[in-house]
């Protein structure tokens, strides 16, 4: 009885003895630019958002593989709001870290007031309204705590404003007053270029400081965060420098592997390095996962890898030249009760008491046009926005996390006019998106599949077929570059409107910008007023990548 109940309280706590096993990436799908930070056991993560909201979210793990999403740092519209910017704009480069029984989250709002700081006592929040550092002029700001002092470190512009090529930045700091959170002093420049300015180094930035015996290290991404991506490493005496870099440099890269790679993991940087449960380091970066030459529709993602440290210099990913989509590690596994992030996966999102806080808005969160119940689930009104705006569309969107995979939903709901249109989006952006939708034309209900068209800045329908039934289920599947469009009268009964669709389309490469596709609830009357309104009982998503099935 007594071993009995031992085992019983060993599988209650979740803990799991022996070898970990990661997962890459260990956050799939649009989950760009990651910061983390540990606390004693405990390890805080947050990404970019760009116009979403609410805006960067805050993960959990005690393992570094399994991440709850416990919060979002911007998830009240008086923080911040995004009206006015296009998806790829808004917030960039979070950083997260910890003082003194303090989390400080620092970001840019690229195209509004710059560079910011808030302050929770919880990680989960509520976080404070932003304090913005109009002196920290650049992008990608982090925080440095060393004993008394403390140090924000960026990129900016080039010495005096005058790149010598294009991409030519500089790695800054200022000194910091955590407590009053303004700048101190003068702000001194650490790095000119990158690791060699006469080689024209780009785009030097999210850079981080930490110290380790009695090296100060500044790590930081260059060549852009596209299939140049690397991540370099300099070290200094002193927090403010002279930083020298690391003569074998870049310390993880994968552009000099053979694109045509089976199963490619890309555009590797952006990383900032941790001390696992094991005492070992371990680097959290971003990296993409192309599935023809450089289009990716799931976004940048979080990834891991382990870190070596030789010579006093640390080696990301030592052992192989490709990162791997798996690493194993000798400490115990710590699981959530949280929705998978990582290898293959199927959930229900349902929407009887409340949204699940990884689900995203444009620009806002607006309640007004929106509710939730556990008879018809989320019923939401027909805004005159449309996706193609600047505003805040009748939108919930729910990350595309595979290559591979599918996400349906049933709705009920009956077009008046036919402006007005409901169903499901696959949106990467104003112009790049596909519209699975019902409607009406000529006195009859229809389903109709559209696709965005950014030179008439509207979208172009590719076909419809009429239907009778009030409520429909709606499925689009990806694989890979093609996308299928299904909708069903009776339940499970799937039809296929459109397959083999162009996926392309909705790709980084096409598209341009910096976010990855979403699945997204969407109603809209088409710029005129309407009372009508649309219900989504659920949403489904599965993911099936190959990589996962292989043993």
């Amino acid at each position: 009885m007594k071993k009995l109940l031992l085992l019983i309280a060993f599988l209650y706590t979740g803990y799991s003895y022996g070898q970990i096993k990661f997962t890459n990436p260990i956050m799939a799908g649009f989950y760009p630019d990651p910061s983390v930070t540990r606390v004693g056991s405990d390890y805080y993560l947050v990404n970019s958002t760009f116009a979403y909201f609410p805006g960067v979210p805050v993960f959990h793990s005690k393992d570094l593989k399994n991440w709850k999403q416990i919060g979002n740092v911007i998830d009240r519209p008086s923080q911040m709001t995004f009206f006015g910017d296009r998806t790829s704009r808004g917030l960039f480069a979070p950083s997260i870290n910890y003082h003194k029984g303090t989390f400080y989250m620092t970001c840019t709002n690229i195209d509004k007031r710059g560079n910011f700081v808030m302050t929770s006592k919880k990680p989960e929040g509520p976080w404070s309204d932003p304090v913005w550092l109009p002196q920290v002029r650049g992008i990608d700001p982090s925080l440095f705590f060393d004993q008394d002092k403390a140090y924000i470190v960026y990129n900016s512009d080039a010495p005096d404003n005058k790149p010598l090529y294009p991409g030519h930045r500089t790695i800054r700091t200022f000194q910091f007053d955590p407590v009053g959170l303004k700048v101190v002093g003068e702000e001194v420049q650490l790095v000119n270029g990158g690791v060699d300015l006469s080689k024209k180094p780009v785009w030097i930035e999210g850079p981080h400081i930490f110290k380790r015996g009695d090296w100060y290290y500044l790590c930081a991404a260059e060549g852009g965060t596209s299939v140049n991506h690397s991540q370099v490493i300099l070290r200094s005496k002193q927090a403010t420098g002279p930083y020298v870099p690391y003569e074998k440099n870049p310390i993880l890269t994968q552009r000099d592997l053979d694109p045509s790679r089976k199963d490619p993991i890309t555009s590797t940087g952006h990383a900032e390095l941790v001390d696992g449960p094991d005492g070992k380091t371990y680097a959290i970066f971003l990296a993409v996962r192309p599935y023809e030459g450089n289009h990716y529709n799931t976004g940048r993602e979080t990834f891991i890898a382990p870190v070596k440290w030789v010579d006093g210099w640390p080696i990301i990913n030592p052992d192989q030249k490709e990162v791997q989509y798996s690493y194993a590690a000798d400490f115990k596994e710590v699981k959530q009760v949280a929705p998978p992030q990582s290898g293959n996966f199927t959930y229900r999102t349902t929407f009887d008491k409340k949204l699940d806080q990884s689900l995203l808005f444009l620009r806002t969160n607006d309640t007004s046009w929106y509710r939730l119940d556990k008879e018809n689930g989320l019923t939401i009104k027909l805004l005159p926005e449309t996706c193609m705006g600047l505003g805040n569309p009748a939108f919930i969107g729910k990350r595309q996390q595979h290559l591979t995979g599918s996400a349906s939903t049933e709705m009920t709901f009956t077009a008046a006019q036919p402006n007005e249109k409901a169903g499901m989006l696959i949106f990467q952006g104003e112009y790049n998106f596909y519209y699975i939708c019902k409607s009406i034309k000529d006195g009859q209900q229809v389903v109709q599949l559209y696709k965005g068209n950014r030179a008439t800045k509207g979208m172009d329908l590719i076909i419809e077929t009429p239907v009778k039934a009030k409520t429909l289920q709606f499925k689009i599947e990806a694989d890979r570059g093609l996308y299928n469009f299904l909708y069903a009268e009776s339940p499970g009964k799937w039809k296929i409107l459109k397959d083999k669709v162009d996926g392309k389309f909705l790709s980084t490469e096409t598209a341009g910008g910096f976010v990855g596709s979403l699945y997204a609830l969407y109603g809209t009357s088409s710029g005129e007023n309407t009372k009508s309104t649309a219900s989504f009982k659920w949403l489904d998503y599965s993911g099936n990548d190959t990589i996962y099935k292989q043993k």
